[in-house]
């Protein structure tokens, strides 16, 4: 399992720098991602993903389950009431469970990615004024290496905090 380390830095030069000595760690750029005000970051700096930008992957989580429990709860109300002159079975509370989880998911991703990530809403303000955001995934093990070896070679790096997991498959 990987943390997801954080740290405001100052400029996109301190960025560079950064990614060079993490890169010289053994990190791999895969594992590396900066984020900034729109439009300031360079492209030799590896941006954040979508899924790591929006609150995409939040939304369908839980769209997805009011949208089932919905569901699952007119579902039961059909089955409780029918319709006059029909009988339904048991399995419409199924049924519709999965279309509400299904539809829940699909309307909530649609807001969601339009929505900045509210994860980062502590990081959002010094964004604004031209801070750049890390966010690098190490192995559990080395969390403390990695926080070390940013702070001291880097005493204007402002520690951000450790995200406790990410997911597998980002």
């Amino acid at each position: 399992m990987r943390r997801r380390l954080f740290f405001t830095l100052p400029d996109v030069d301190t960025a560079r720098s950064v990614l060079d000595d993490l890169l010289i760690a053994r990190v791999g750029v895969q594992h590396i991602h900066f984020l900034s005000r729109r439009g300031t970051l360079p492209p030799d700096l590896p941006e954040a993903s979508f899924l790591q930008k929006t609150d995409f992957l939040h939304a369908v989580r839980m769209g997805g389950l009011i949208g089932a429990l919905s569901g699952i709860a007119g579902g039961t109300f059909v089955w409780s009431y029918p319709p006059q002159g029909l009988a339904p079975e048991p399995v419409v509370i199924l049924v519709s469970g999965l279309l509400g989880a299904i539809l829940g998911a699909w309307f909530s991703s649609m807001v969601g990615s339009s929505v900045p990530n509210s994860a980062l809403e502590m990081f959002r303000e010094s964004m604004e004024h031209g801070k750049v955001l890390l966010m690098v995934d190490v192995p559990f093990t080395r969390v403390d290496e990695i926080h070390e070896r940013v702070e001291s070679h880097y005493p204007r790096a402002e520690w951000g905090g450790v995200s406790p997991q990410i997911p597998a498959f980002p």
